[in-house]
């Protein structure tokens, strides 16, 4: 695989991503897909995990200022990506995620694009139903659970089942087997945050 430039560091993309958002759960969810994607570059592309980082940390990054217009969602994050040296590879990757808003933006075809049109809402819903265990803990979280949320349309009602189902077709994946490696990938940075929450 080519190696890929985000034209900024990891360092870099937070500062911007704290620009734009001051919302502690925006920044929690960025970091939350940054490194569920991290996960899975490791798998299928080891050279660019800090590319796969960079574009979940910022794929949200104008939602918070223009949740009031979904279609142009990632459109204004474009410029400010570009303004801070970002590179049109990253603009892409991170516009893809909203192709189905506004199908005038590219659709997924890396595996990284589509990973993120999968995950991403998939971990929102994953993170709603930990929140409500006695543990608060996604160590002890699984599929069977998962499905019963995902069955129950008023449980995170903002949350695309749709987009989660075509993101699984995209990939080639069964539902089950889609919810049950993102689950895996949220347990393996969930440890520390879970120490640092209950200090």
């Amino acid at each position: 695989m080519p190696t890929l430039s985000a034209g900024m560091t990891r360092e870099q993309a937070y500062e911007l991503l704290c620009a734009h958002n001051t919302d502690p759960f925006h920044l929690e969810h960025g970091e939350t897909v940054e490194n569920t994607m991290r996960y899975f570059a490791q798998e299928y592309d080891p050279e660019n995990v800090q590319f796969w980082g960079i574009v979940g940390l910022l794929h949200d990054l104008d939602w918070e200022e223009h949740d009031d217009d979904p279609m142009n969602h990632t459109i204004y994050a474009a410029k400010d990506i570009e303004a801070a040296g970002g590179t049109p590879e990253l603009i892409r990757a991170i516009q893809s995620h909203t192709s189905d808003f506004n199908t005038s933006l590219p659709k997924p075809e890396l595996m990284m694009e589509k990973i993120l049109f999968a995950c991403e809402e998939l971990t929102g819903l994953i993170g709603a139903a930990v929140v409500m265990r006695p543990s608060k803990s996604v160590m002890d979280f699984n599929v069977k659970s998962l499905k019963k949320k995902f069955k129950d349309k008023r449980f995170a009602a903002g949350v695309s089942r749709d987009v989660i189902r075509s993101g699984a077709e995209m990939l080639g994946w069964e539902l089950d087997e889609l919810f049950a490696r993102t689950i895996e990938a949220m347990q393996s940075f969930a440890p520390d945050r879970d120490t640092f929450q209950a200090e």
